[in-house]
């Protein structure tokens, strides 16, 4: 049976690899030879030329947040456009709710 594998990506480089997982490795960019970040393996990569959707993961990731499927499939909710984590950053400042939680929330109140 061959291992499961994984989405590793490159933000600088704009890309995404699928890898096996090794948890002990740190993984390079094969372009750039930068660290690669571990970011799950319900993870889709947006175009590389869709700059727009690659800031907005780039703030996801420096959240701490990644895209594990759980036990009902998918990594849940997470934001796709620079206006849905502005609202979301709007939110955590005013209601001091944790920026990470603010941003995996499907709806703001």
């Amino acid at each position: 049976m061959s291992p499961v594998k994984t989405a590793y990506v490159c933000l600088p480089c704009r890309a995404s690899y699928k890898q096996p997982y090794d948890g002990s490795r740190a993984r390079a960019c094969p372009r750039c030879a930068e660290p690669l970040i571990h970011v799950g393996s319900a993870f889709a990569a947006p175009k590389r030329r869709d700059i727009a959707a690659w800031r907005t993961l780039s703030v996801l990731l420096h959240a701490g947040i990644r895209f594990h499927k759980n036990c009902c499939g998918g990594p849940g909710y997470r934001p796709r456009t620079l206006r849905e984590i502005r609202e979301r950053m709007a939110y955590a400042e005013t209601t001091g709710e944790p920026f990470a939680h603010a941003l995996v929330r499907r709806e703001l109140p």
